[in-house]
């Protein structure tokens, strides 16, 4: 019955923060609906899966402890994914477990966050950086990068370099970003 629910709340969720907002809660108040989500989000040939994704944002901005013990899939299948609609809410979440592992160093996230986990969030937000994506994926992306950075020196390196040469084409929020995180590496 709840998986039913909820395959109704997302065909009539709307772009809309409320409306959004509206079925994370729900989905928080039934957290056995979280599994089914997640498969919404990488079913990404569907109109669903954005949707699911908007949905899944805000569930972990309030809970980011739903999606652990499911890093495993959301990692095998991120690089599936393509739709504008869909990445920016998962370069967020990335962005969001990567805040929580460097810099909250949250102990249940510290045993389950895995070097396989670390590289396909790497190739992805590189990949986001430096493709034709919205600029909201891409300041996601380089503060993500930013804390895998303090792990893997190399990563300061290609980001310093990708947001110096792009930085002056780009929008304002890009150029804000980017001056905010060359300024953090600077201080490494």
């Amino acid at each position: 019955m709840a998986s039913e629910i909820l395959l109704d709340k997302l065909k009539n969720t709307k772009a809309y923060r409320q409306s959004r907002l509206d079925v994370a809660i729900w989905v928080l108040d039934h957290p056995e609906t979280f599994p089914e989500l997640l498969d919404h989000c990488f079913q990404i040939e569907t109109e669903l899966s954005y949707r699911a994704t908007w949905i899944l944002e805000f569930v972990c901005i309030e809970q980011l402890g739903l999606l652990h013990p499911y890093l495993d899939r959301f990692f095998k299948d991120l690089p599936t994914v393509y739709r504008d609609q869909a990445l920016r809410p998962l370069a967020k979440i990335c962005e969001m477990l990567a805040v929580s592992y460097y810099k909250h160093k949250e102990p249940r996230l510290l045993k389950l966050l895995t070097s396989d986990h670390k590289e396909v969030m790497t190739t992805c937000c590189f990949d986001w950086l430096i493709s034709d994506q919205k600029v909201a994926c891409k300041v996601y992306a380089m503060t993500t990068l930013f804390y895998l950075g303090t792990e893997f020196d190399w990563i300061h390196l290609e980001l310093h370099a990708i947001i110096s040469e792009n930085i002056h084409e780009n929008s304002p929020a890009y150029k804000a970003r980017g001056k905010q995180v060359l300024k953090k590496i600077s201080k490494q």
